[in-house]
C-alpha cells in the first residue's frame, strides 16, 4: 500500500504481512540525508505481525511450480525495467546516493531477477548409480530440491534495492516463504520491490516484510525454531549477535570488509589509477567490497600517488540529485562525522592528506591520504566511506602480509600482468575472492560470493549458492 502526497512528494507507505498491510504502529520518518526533507513515512510493525507473519508463511499455500516462479520472477523484472528512474530516485532520496549510482543499481538487480528466474527452469537434481562397488546392487539413487519451512532475511543501507533482491529473489525461485527485514535507515525501496513482487503475482504468503524495535521484529524472527535461515548482510557486530542467539538453523553472514588493491611494479599505472578510484569513491565508498586500503610498490608509488591525485580530482561530490555528481551523501551526518573523525586520527599518527577531507552535513568529500602508518585505524579497521589510504610496500610477500594484517578476508584486487604473481596472490591470500586487474567488487549476480575472518562465515551468496541455502536436499533411491 503506498499512498503519495503529490503537493509533497511524500511516499507514505506500510510493512506487509502476507500481504495485508499493518494499518496501525509508529511512524517512522525518513529523511534525505542530503538536505533532511522527508521523503516518506513508514507505519511500522509489532510483534504480534512478526508472530503472525511467521505463522501464516509457515501454513502456506500452493506450491509454485517452476514456470510458476520463472513467470513470477521474469513479470517481476519487466516492471523494474519499466520503473527503474522511479526506483532509482526512491534508492536516491532516501539514501543519498548519486542518481548514477541508483540507476546502475537497479541494473544489477533486474540481472538478480533474470538468473533466478533461470535458475527455476533448471533442473538441479543429480543421480548416482548403485551397481559401481562390490558393496552395491542394482538400485538408482537420486537427488531432489526441496524448499525450506521459512527464511528471515535481513539487509543493509547500502544498496537498498540490490540487497534486498540478493536476499529474498532466490528464496523465492527455491519455493521458500521470507519474512524480509530491512533496513530502516532505507525501507521505502525494499516496501516497495515487496509490493512489485506482490503486483508480478507472488502468493502472499510467501512474502512479508516488517519493521519494527529490534526485540519485537529482527529478535522474534531470529531466534523463531520455525524459521529454518537467517541470511544477514551487515556489520560484524549485529553479524556475530544474531550467530549468538540463532539457535539451530542455518545462518547466512555477510559482514563487513576492508578490501586492498595491490598494485605491483609493472602495473599499467592509468589502469591502476582508474580501478583504485572507481573501488574508493563508488557509492560513496559505501560497499563492503570497496577499496579501503591502496597498497601500491615502492618502485612505482610515486607516479601512482600523481596520477591518481589528478584522478581523484574528478570525482565530483553533492547534489545525489544531479546527474553529473559522481559521489553523493554517505547515509547520515553521524556517518560523515565518524569518516571526518578517521581522517583526522589518521593524520595525528602521521598521515597526510593530499585531496579532500572535507565533510558538510553528509556530505564526505572523496579523500585521498598518504604517509599513513600500518597501525593507523584507517588500515586496520572498516571505514565505510570515500577515503583512499596509500601504503607502500616491499616486494609480493611484504603486500601478501600487509593485506593479510586485518581481522576481515572478504575481496581483493591485484594489478599486475605477471602469472607468477597472480598465482602467489591467488593462492596466499586470506580472503574470499581474488580479482585481478579488476576492481574487489567485481562479480556476476549469480557467481559465488562472500568472505572468510571477520567478512563471513566462508558461506557463500550469489544467486546460485543463495538458492542452496534456501533450500535442501533429499535423496531417494529405486531399484534399477
Amino acid at each position: 500500500m503506498e499512498q503519495t502526497d503529490s503537493s509533497s512528494g511524500v511516499a507514505a507507505k506500510t510493512c506487509y504481512v502476507a500481504g495485508k498491510p499493518v494499518e496501525t504502529g509508529n511512524i517512522l520518518h525518513i529523511r534525505s540525508p542530503f538536505d533532511g526533507r522527508l521523503v516518506g513515512t513508514v507505519t511500522l510493525a509489532k510483534k504480534a505481525d512478526a508472530d503472525r507473519a511467521i505463522e501464516l508463511a509457515i501454513a502456506g499455500g500452493k506450491r509454485l511450480s517452476r514456470f510458476e516462479r520463472y513467470t513470477i520472477l521474469e513479470r517481476a523484472r519487466q516492471l523494474l525495467i519499466e520503473r527503474k528512474i522511479e526506483f532509482a530516485q526512491m534508492i536516491s532520496a532516501e539514501s543519498g546516493l548519486a542518481i548514477r549510482e541508483a540507476i546502475y543499481e537497479t541494473g544489477r538487480a533486474q540481472d538478480v531477477l533474470m538468473f533466478a528466474a533461470m535458475e527455476c527452469l533448471r533442473d538441479d537434481g543429480q543421480i548416482f548409480s548403485s551397481d559401481v562397488s562390490p558393496q552395491g546392487k542394482a538400485r538408482k539413487i537420486f537427488t531432489i530440491r526441496e524448499p525450506l519451512s521459512l527464511a528471515v532475511c535481513i539487509t543493509p543501507f547500502n544498496h537498498p534495492l540490490n540487497q534486498v533482491v540478493h536476499k529474498i529473489v532466490p528464496s523465492i525461485a527455491a519455493g521458500t516463504p521470507v519474512v524480509l527485514k530491512p533496513s530502516e535507515k532505507t525501507p521505502l525501496t525494499a516496501i516497495k520491490f515487496t509490493e512489485l513482487l506482490y503486483e508480478a503475482g507472488l502468493p502472499h504468503y510467501l512474502l512479508s516484510v516488517l519493521l519494527g524495535p529490534v526485540a519485537e521484529i529482527a529478535e522474534t524472527l531470529v531466534q523463531d525454531p520455525r524459521v529454518e535461515v537467517v541470511s544477514f548482510t551487515g556489520s560484524v557486530r549485529v553479524g556475530k549477535k544474531i550467530a549468538s542467539i540463532a539457535g539451530y538453523k542455518k545462518i547466512i553472514l555477510e559482514l563487513g570488509g576492508n578490501d586492498p588493491i595491490i598494485i605491483m611494479e609493472d602495473a599499467d599505472l592509468d589502469m591502476a589509477v582508474y580501478l583504485a578510484a572507481e573501488g574508493s569513491f563508488r557509492n560513496s565508498g559505501q560497499r563492503c567490497t570497496a577499496v579501503k586500503r591502496i597498497l601500491v610498490h615502492e618502485k612505482v608509488i610515486e607516479p601512482f600517488v600523481e596520477k591518481f591525485l589528478a584522478k581523484s580530482a574528478t570525482y565530483t561530490y553533492g547534489d545525489p540529485a544531479d546527474p553529473e555528481i559522481i559521489v553523493g551523501t554517505v547515509i547520515d551526518e553521524a556517518s560523515a562525522i565518524f569518516l571526518e573523525t578517521v581522517v583526522a586520527n589518521a593524520v595525528e599518527q602521521g598521515a597526510r592528506v593530499l585531496l579532500g577531507g572535507k565533510r558538510n552535513g553528509a556530505l564526505m568529500s572523496p579523500t585521498v591520504l598518504v604517509d599513513v602508518p600500518r597501525d593507523a585505524d584507517i588500515v586496520k579497521f572498516e571505514s565505510f566511506g570515500p577515503l583512499a589510504p596509500i601504503l607502500a610496500f616491499k616486494n609480493i610477500e611484504d603486500a601478501i602480509t600487509l593485506a593479510n594484517s586485518t581481522a576481515y578476508g572478504l575481496s581483493s584486487a591485484i594489478v599486475t600482468n605477471n602469472l607468477e604473481n597472480v598465482l602467489r596472490f591467488v593462492k596466499d591470500l586470506k580472503v574470499g575472492t581474488v580479482n585481478v586487474n579488476e576492481v574487489p567488487g567485481f562479480r556476476m549476480e549469480s557467481t559465488p560470493f562472500g568472505g572468510i575472518k571477520d567478512s563471513g562465515l566462508g558461506v557463500k551468496e550469489g544467486v546460485i549458492e543463495a538458492m542452496k541455502h534456501f533450500s535442501f536436499v533429499k535423496t531417494f533411491s529405486l531399484p534399477w
